[in-house]
């Protein structure tokens, strides 16, 4: 008897295991897994995402279960389980007023011990360890489980939300996924092996690009080359030997805008041919967009395009540069090598931990690689245009400014343009220029 005793104190444990288990897995488990899951046929994955779009019912099945079996266990064990052992310890000769707190004691001990580690540490950390497969697995019973106890279920949610309305709680939590959220994902998904580091690598540089304007990936017009129509033959063919890329954009300086694009093969194929070559001849339209365009828009601008080239101009007409297909798989990947070599890295760390940067650096790039604290705006997009937000004046060499816990100092200067920054981490946050 004793035996049928301790196996139904056990079962109760497991059961309350079992619930506890299903809990956090129902609520730890990650939507778009269940909804893969459930795509491919599981009908336990359905099932989880159905208790987990109707919190307040599952949680009040879940703690009525919990509850139940608490008070079972707690009663059974004390009527029973304490009972045989007081007996038996006034029968081994304790006297009858220490037996009795020490049986129920013991007992109680026993019980909370098994509780703990049978009943809720170990079923939760298999549920942490595994959410998707323990929900999909749990969902059924606990569906069937929920409609046994309906009417309860019912009294205690609506008994919840209003307590929860008095005390000014939401009824519905904010259940939208963030960027930052996202790149945890990523980061948890590389340190598991699931996703290596050049494909975190390349969707950070695509989650990035969502976030640019034309003007943060375009080639600016002080570095392009640019075919002007009015040149004689002689000058234009070397114009064209001197430039490394295939489609130039053509400057018509009798109207002072560009007229379009040329490519460089279908003017060299003409001298070849005629001797001479008019550029205006060859001249093709390109699509202009805004600098203010979102990258994904111009990115559909290039595709729609036989150009495989656009324009970015401001509201007011003028040129600021160009963007290609290049530019693009570059705000992705990284730079490439060119033939003057490879690649001069936009970042390089020095062994005091400080960090000579590239004034052309994105920002964005910048704020992530160093962790700046500082809010990101629309004012500017390079690490150069970050600094003279920060200054408010054109800059000189040596000059220093201290961004969200990293101080910068302007090593080199390009006419007007931030060629070369130092950044240096300061202790003190705070913001300062010196001069």
């Amino acid at each position: 008897m004793v035996y049928i005793e301790l196996l139904v104190a056990v079962a109760l444990i497991f059961i309350n295991g079992i619930l506890a288990m299903s809990e956090l897995a129902v609520v730890s488990a990650r939507r778009g897994r269940l909804k893969a899951m459930a795509d491919g046929g599981s009908r336990g994955a359905a099932a989880a995402m159905r208790l987990a779009d109707d919190p307040g019912r599952f949680l009040s099945t879940v703690q009525i279960g919990i509850t139940l079996v608490g008070i079972l266990a707690g009663a059974f064990s004390g009527a029973t389980l304490g009972a045989r052992l007081t007996t038996f310890l006034s029968d081994s000769g304790m006297p009858l007023r220490f037996a009795e707190p020490l049986a129920y004691g013991g007992v109680v001990a026993l019980i909370t011990y098994l509780s703990l580690i049978i009943g809720e540490l170990v079923p939760k950390q298999i549920a942490l360890r595994n959410a998707e497969a323990v929900a999909s697995t749990v969902a059924p019973g606990m569906t069937l489980l929920a409609r046994i106890s309906a009417p309860l279920v019912w009294v205690l949610d609506i008994s919840g939300k209003t307590i929860l309305g008095l005390l000014g709680g939401r009824q519905g939590g904010d259940s939208s996924v963030t960027a930052e959220e996202i790149k945890a994902l990523i980061a948890d998904g590389e340190s598991s092996g699931a996703i290596e580091p050049r494909e975190r690598g390349m969707i950070s540089g695509v989650m990035r690009l969502g976030d640019r304007p034309a003007r943060a990936v375009m080639t600016p017009r002080h570095d392009l080359d640019l075919v002007d129509l009015s040149l004689e033959p002689a000058a234009l063919l070397q114009t064209l030997q001197s430039s490394v890329h295939s489609r130039l954009p053509a400057w018509d300086p009798g109207e002072s805008r560009i007229a379009g694009i040329v490519r460089k093969n279908d003017v060299l194929d003409a001298f070849i041919r005629e001797g001479t070559a008019d550029p205006r001849t060859h001249v093709k339209p390109a699509p202009i967009v805004l600098d203010s365009m979102g990258a994904f828009d111009v990115l559909d601008t290039l595709k729609n395009s036989a150009a495989h080239m656009v324009l970015v101009q401001d509201e007011y007409g003028e040129l600021l540069g160009i963007v290609t297909t290049a530019d693009i798989l570059e705000a992705i990947v990284g730079a490439f090598e060119t033939d003057e070599g490879p690649a001069e890295p936009q970042a390089k760390e020095r062994e005091d931990g400080s960090w000579l940067v590239a004034g052309a650096m994105p920002a964005d790039e910048l704020v992530e690689l160093l962790g700046i604290t500082a809010k990101r705006t629309a004012d500017f997009h390079t690490a150069a245009g970050m600094v003279l937000a920060a200054m408010r004046r054109l800059p000189k060499e040596g000059d220093t400014v201290d961004v969200g816990g990293w101080r910068f100092e302007v090593l080199d200067m390009d006419g007007r343009r931030i060629d070369k920054l130092l950044a240096t981490r300061v202790t003190t946050v705070h913001r300062a220029v010196k001069s």
